[in-house]
């Protein structure tokens, strides 16, 4: 994925913390081990998330051992216990999410075919172990690129494809549990990441001549701040309706344990990392004033 999924930590109860930081190594643990240690390197907070959230849905909690690892090996760390079904799998889904993300880079003109030999060797063991996740992915990368490459400038036509890979996955993970609170869930989830990260890249894209949807579909401002002075309404309007969703999609859903963890992530992690972005984006122009 891309790192924007967080909790807000001053809100976040000592246990959530801890489990958060438990799923975090247990899947750093688990990329090694199935698919190799190099790939370990992919590996974002965003999955962190992801793996509380099957494990909830699918009513299986998780087993923390304090164990070593590479980069703490002095002190041991709260783990997931080796073995554990959803954790192994949430490690190859975050493989293959690298491992498309580079490619998708490639294909925009940003670089990366370095890094790609780099993972080549990750995504074969994962495609061993999980044909069908590396199908969900590459299926929707590839209708995503097609869409940036003819300049969509239709936001939710753009945002689609990263949406439905992310439903698809939590339907995969989640199995006979998912229910359509949760497939919305994933969905607006889907949604939130590729907008935040359109959001977040806006400038950079601009300035490199590569596809941002958020250009394209609101006329073609060359800042941030340009954005929001003249379509501000209509890009918080869409943030806010992705909020709006994921809140009802939370509330709908059926969890067995940890709650608090998900709610945290929702309802304050996300809405606080839109916020920064947006801040990141338009201060710094009123400091040059």
């Amino acid at each position: 994925m891309f790192g924007y999924v967080k909790p807000e930590k001053p809100y976040l109860y000592m246990k959530d913390d801890t489990l958060y930081n438990a799923l975090y190594c247990g899947v750093c643990k688990s990329i090694g081990r199935s698919c190799t240690q190099s790939a370990r390197l992919s590996l974002t907070y965003d999955i962190a998330f992801f793996s509380a959230l099957v494990h909830n849905l699918c009513d299986e909690d998780v087993e923390i051992t304090r164990q070593r690892c590479v980069t703490h090996w002095f002190k041991r760390r709260p783990m997931v216990k080796k073995g554990d079904r959803l954790t192994e799998l949430s490690a190859l889904v975050n493989v293959e999410l690298a491992y498309y993300k580079i490619k998708d880079d490639i294909l925009d003109g940003n670089g990366g075919k370095a890094k790609l030999v780099f993972f080549k060797r990750a995504h074969k063991k994962a495609i061993k172990k999980s044909p069908q996740i590396s199908r969900i992915i590459e299926k929707n990368y590839q209708d995503l690129f097609l869409l940036e490459k003819g300049k969509c400038e239709i936001l939710d036509m753009v945002c689609e494809p990263f949406s439905m890979m992310m439903q698809e996955l939590g339907e995969y993970a989640v199995g006979d549990k998912i229910t359509e609170s949760s497939k919305r869930l994933f969905y607006f989830l889907g949604k939130w990441i590729y907008l935040i990260d359109a959001l977040d890249d806006y400038e950079k894209d601009v300035k490199e001549g590569s596809y941002n949807p958020l250009y394209y579909c609101y006329g073609k401002k060359n800042t941030v701040k340009e954005l929001f002075d003249t379509n501000g309404k209509e890009v918080s309007y869409v943030f806010s309706d992705v909020f709006a969703s994921l809140k009802s999609a939370v509330q709908e859903s059926k969890f067995y344990f940890n709650k608090d963890l998900i709610e945290n992530v929702v309802f304050r992690g996300i809405p606080s990392v839109t916020l920064k972005i947006l801040k990141k984006g338009t201060d710094k122009y009123e400091r040059s004033v």
